[in-house]
Order: C-alpha cells, then structure tokens, then sequence
C-alpha cells in the first residue's frame, strides 16, 4: 500500500519524515538492515530516484549508513536515534499546539482536551483488554 504522501511539499522530503519517524518508532531497529532502494520505493509508490534521494539525505544525517555491497543500515547510535525522536517530538507537539491555538484554545483547554482525550483511550483500550 503506498505511503500517505501529499503535494504540499516535496515528496522526498515527506519521505525522509516517514522513514525517520520508522526509525525512532523501532519500525526498523538500530543495526537492521533496511530495504533496498526499489522495495522501498515500491512500498511508497515513487521512482527509486527519488527513494534514493530521501536515503542519500537520511545518511547525511547519521541515521543510515551503507555497507558497500550489502545495502543500507539503520545507525547503531542510540544518543542519535534518540535526538531525532525528540525532534519528530517537538514538531508534532509544535504543529498541534499552533492548531489548538488557531481554535481559540489557550493552555489550560490544550491541557483539558488531551487530558480528556487520553482518558478516552485508556478506557477503550481496558474495554479491549476484557
């Protein structure tokens, strides 16, 4: 199934987004082999020219490396893998804050709704576990 990519921005920007969120969520762990070019652009539904591109930025940063002849792997470095999670963290909590804010809700009601909120899915989810 391809990914959820979007025309409002580039697409292998979104795709270093999707695939460092993978890397931080554990998708592909520290050490892991991951993919080859063509699998991953398949599964996202791209030409590997742009896969690459999307990879080739992400080893920039640190969170893959290559090994010659056996493909590309996930850094073993947890301080790193660990920074890009806080992050991925820190610009959804940024992107969600600007929203509630554009709703009129000051602090104390962001509070409440997520308050709200995660009261909600903890009982769904107990109600699951029965």
């Amino acid at each position: 199934m391809p990914w959820n990519l979007s025309a409002d921005s580039p697409i292998y920007l979104q795709l270093v987004e999707h695939l460092k969120t993978d890397i931080v969520s554990g998708v592909y762990k520290a050490g892991e082999k991951i993919p080859s070019v063509r699998d991953l652009a398949s599964l996202a539904g791209v030409n590997p020219n742009t896969m690459q591109k999307a990879l080739t930025e992400l080893e920039r940063d640190g969170l893959l490396y290559s090994e010659r002849t056996s493909g590309r792997y996930v850094s073993e470095d947890p301080s790193l893998i660990q920074k890009m999670k806080a992050s991925q963290a820190g610009k959804l909590t940024a992107e969600y804050l600007k929203k509630m804010r554009s709703l009129g809700l000051d602090y104390p009601a962001i509070l409440q709704t997520i308050q709200e909120q995660n009261e909600c899915a903890d009982a769904s989810g107990a109600q699951g576990r029965k």
